[in-house]
């Protein structure tokens, strides 16, 4: 069903080889075949399926101006002109599919396996470790609530020493030095720890995608990486072009499965807006949808990629099983000694279906285990900061202690 889905289509005109002259009427794109429709007509002038082409190009001629040129296996040639909003425009997007449906093809495979076993494998791999990972962001959130009390604490000092400071110096005494005292008892206040720069945070996805970041124009190619943190948006030249953090997404609206539309919001400025369109989008919607919750909308024509999710809690809508992803080795690692032997031995291959499915669980599984490293991370900071909160408190009191009992 996901194949019939429009994903996008532009007014242009189509040349009639036969009768040598041009018809206007509009060209429309689904992930698996290029369509044309004439003006007023019910039926397609022209159909192909995106796998039987061979070239696309931009080509132009004495009486053909500015036009794409597609080529099919069987040498016909099709010629579209006046495309709007501009020939590099759909060119870009046409591009994309094309080059993203060989991919798929050459990745496809017709055989049946023992790939039902390695599901039911990562399936519970994956219950085990999402509950381990709210284990960890209760533990993370225990470290916030001590982080909160030591701050408590430093405030308190600090509220101390101020106090002690007027006790030991008193406004009416004339003189430089303190009454009782000669030397100076301020205490010594330990520099907070400095922050660790970060390393080069871990990537869960990247795709290549066709974006804009004005709505519906200049679409051109480039990439999107989804990283525990956020989204960030690069060109064809791997240059960063913007970095949405994770708290900035205000929404994500789904328009077909393959078109999405990211937005962040601001007052009295204009909201920065990306508009993407990729034929492996729907590798990457399940990964928002439990990363972004309630901020990803799925509009009508989306809905069918939604539900379908919702049906099996093991999706996949990628072509190729990634073989060399890394938590295959972990999971097969955790096999006994027999059962890791029984599938070596296996011959067969795993099947489409199979793939697709153990490829979504698996980048899922990924997501979680790399949150989860983050996570770490972030609570290995904390506790070296509570390691330090703590050793800063004891020394105040200690200090404040003896300067009390040299009060009375």
């Amino acid at each position: 069903m996901s194949t019939e889905v429009c994903v996008q289509s532009w007014p242009c005109s189509y040349f009639l080889s036969n009768e040598r002259r041009w018809v206007p009427g509009r060209l429309s794109l689904t992930p698996s075949d290029l369509r044309f429709r004439a003006e007023n007509a019910n039926d397609y002038l022209a159909s192909f399926h995106l796998s039987s082409i061979c070239e696309i190009k931009k080509e132009s001629s004495s009486y053909i101006f500015s036009s794409i040129t597609v080529l099919e296996k069987d040498q016909a040639k099709h010629w579209f002109s006046s495309l709007q909003p501009n020939r590099s425009v759909v060119f870009n997007v046409l591009e994309h599919f094309w080059r993203e449906q060989l991919l798929s093809s050459q990745g496809a495979t017709s055989k049946t396996s023992q790939g039902q076993q390695l599901i039911n494998i990562v399936s519970g791999s994956q219950k085990s470790m999402e509950e381990t990972t709210k284990v960890l962001h209760h533990q993370g959130n225990q470290f916030e609530d001590i982080m909160r009390g030591l701050n408590k604490i430093d405030g308190d000092m600090a509220t101390a020493d101020r106090m002690l400071s007027i006790l030991e110096t008193p406004s009416w005494w004339p003189f430089s030095i303190r009454p009782w005292k000669s030397s100076s008892c301020d205490p010594c206040k330990s520099p907070s720890a400095a922050s660790q720069a970060q390393g080069k945070e871990a990537v869960i996805l990247t795709i290549p995608v066709i974006f804009s970041d004005k709505l519906d124009e200049n679409f051109k190619p480039g990439k999107l990486t989804v990283l525990p943190s956020g989204l960030e948006i690069s060109d064809c030249n791997s240059q960063l072009l913007h970095r949405y953090e994770r708290q900035d997404v205000d929404d994500i609206k789904v328009f077909s499965g393959y078109d999405i539309n990211v937005r962040q919001r601001f007052i009295g400025k204009p909201d920065i807006t990306y508009r993407m369109l990729s034929a492996r989008l729907p590798d990457v919607l399940p990964i928002l949808e439990m990363q972004y919750s309630k901020k990803v909308e799925f509009l009508e024509d989306a809905l069918v990629f939604s539900e379908s999710w919702k049906r099996s809690p093991r999706n996949g809508t990628s072509p190729v099983l990634d073989t060399g992803n890394w938590f295959i080795d972990a999971i097969v690692k955790a096999e006994p000694c027999e059962d890791r032997a029984e599938l070596m031995l296996q011959e067969q291959s795993v099947s489409q279906s199979e793939a697709q499915e153990l490829r979504k669980i698996l980048t899922k599984l990924k997501c979680i285990a790399l949150e989860a490293g983050t996570e770490l991370e972030r609570q290995d900071e904390a506790l070296e900061e509570i390691g330090s909160s703590t050793d800063r408190a004891l020394s105040s009191i200690d200090k404040n202690t003896r300067r009390m009992r040299k009060l009375l």
